[in-house]
């Protein structure tokens, strides 16, 4: 056999982890990395976080799996502490961000099937974004790389310009159900919707009756030094998938939505074996009862800030590679004027020091939430030795 017993989807690098300490990864040959990709943006504790592992470990000691056929007093809590915490009034939980979108997305639809309007299905998306690998997921993004071998796509979702309101408002039709977008784009390059851009869909979903749906589950939990990145544009959504970092590493993900949105979800519309188990549920409680809080999430906006500014600072050194920062708290976006992989392979290879590309030419550092100063440190010397020892590819034109 010729074929990898793990199915060759992805192009691993040699990096083999095997051990993780706070915010280092330990690969098996016993090379320590600087992990500031934090398993793209899921390891938010860090890694060996000692409350979480507690939690998951007592909760495994006593019940891991139950059908949802049964009551769920466990599931039911981490709802309610979500429900008090966001705009939401009810949660599905699901095993991963894929899932919570298609939840999203099938919420979208039941709104309006439930009063008779069945041709109110499509929803409007934007271009670069990234909703997930399923073929609703993929079929929601423009991203034809992503496309190929798996035509053809499932209809329903129209392409517009990201952060084009306009774009969005001329895309509307008769079957418009509503929108469907990241508040921050990060596959997409780190890239943050303007206020005018979210407020305008908050608008357009208010005057027409459809449904408004954010994509926050690279940029939620915390991230953004908000629990959720909404918050900071002065709207809720209607509809919102949540995942990553709110296992803190265990998989697991969440659709919230209000009472009216989630008109059309009742008995038997929707399912999950594994969703909302207690093992996850453990998992999710710990996470919140870390980053839940008004002096947890100012740290994450003050760390943000400290190594935004190191980073802004060191770039006027290197004119011919860089070209700024953006993006929020600690999901920060290093804009290259070279194609990224190379320099990301670089680091990580070099320098052991992990970060991810991005599309528009970025890296992306979303290190875990609680990094410290000298974390900071390490990130900014590593980073300059490896630009100092880099020879970049012709810039990108």
């Amino acid at each position: 056999m010729s074929i990898t017993p793990l199915m060759p989807v992805y192009p691993r690098c040699g990096v083999r982890p095997v051990r993780g300490e706070h915010c280092h990864l330990i690969s098996e040959d016993g090379t320590r990395y600087l992990d500031f990709a934090s398993g793209i943006a899921v390891n938010l504790l860090g890694h060996s976080n000692e409350h979480l592992i507690g939690a998951i470990q007592r909760q495994a000691a006593t019940l891991m799996h139950v059908s949802n056929l049964y009551g769920s007093p466990q599931g039911e809590h981490l709802a309610q502490r979500l429900v008090d915490l966001t705009f939401a009034d009810t949660v599905f939980f699901t095993n991963s961000g894929a899932e919570a979108v298609e939840c999203a997305i099938k919420t979208a639809r039941a709104y309006h099937s439930a009063v008779g309007n069945d041709h109110k299905y499509e929803l409007i998306t934007f271009k670069n974004a990234f909703h997930g690998r399923t073929m609703a997921t993929i079929s929601a993004s423009n991203q034809e790389k992503m496309h190929k071998g798996f035509l053809p796509l499932l209809e329903g979702f129209k392409y517009v310009d990201f952060d084009d309101l306009e774009g969005a408002k001329a895309a509307m039709g008769p079957n418009t159900a509503g929108f469907l977008v990241e508040p921050i784009q990060g596959e997409g390059g780190i890239r943050d919707a303007s206020d005018e851009f979210l407020k305008g869909l908050r608008a357009l979903c208010d005057e027409h009756d459809l449904v408004l749906i954010f994509d926050e589950v690279q940029c939620g939990v915390a991230r953004t030094g908000t629990l959720y990145a909404y918050e900071q544009y002065g709207i809720t959504p209607d509809v919102m998938a949540t995942a990553k970092g709110i296992g803190g590493g265990f998989p697991m993900g969440a659709c919230l939505a209000t009472e009216k949105a989630a008109r059309g979800m009742v008995a038997g519309t929707h399912g999950s074996t594994y969703g909302g188990n207690p093992l996850a549920m453990a998992a999710g409680e710990a996470v919140l009862n870390v980053v839940a809080n008004e002096e947890f999430l100012s740290e994450v906006r003050a760390k943000g800030e400290r190594l935004r500014g190191r980073i802004e600072q060191f770039i006027g050194n290197y004119p011919d590679m860089f070209i700024g920062v953006r993006g929020r708290g600690l999901m920060l976006g290093l804009m290259m004027k070279v194609e990224p992989r190379p320099f990301v392979a670089h680091m990580r290879d070099n320098h052991q020091l992990l970060t991810v590309s991005a599309g528009d030419n970025t890296v992306r550092v979303i290190p875990p939430l609680v990094i410290d100063d000298s974390h900071i440190d390490e990130f900014m010397e590593r980073l300059s030795a490896a630009a100092a020892s880099y020879a970049p590819e012709a810039p990108v034109t």
